[in-house]
């Protein structure tokens, strides 16, 4: 399946899949550490839950290194 056939995600089932708070997928996108797919005309977000774990893996990468 290609990148954009996806199938795209709400807040609520990312925050599910990731064993989350919904408040906290939200708390991600706000400061920026986690991108979401689409932004709805209603302003929801919708994800791909791939990219989101190359994102967090990405960002723990780079936590890890900072910390050394």
């Amino acid at each position: 399946m290609a990148e954009d056939e996806t199938p795209l995600i709400s807040s609520s089932e990312l925050a599910k899949k990731l064993g989350l708070a919904r408040r906290t997928v939200s708390h991600y996108a706000k400061n920026g550490w986690i991108t979401p797919a689409l932004i709805t005309p209603g302003g929801q977000y919708r994800w791909r839950y791939d990219d989101v774990v190359a994102e967090m893996r990405k960002l723990a990468e780079e936590r890890r290194q900072n910390d050394q």
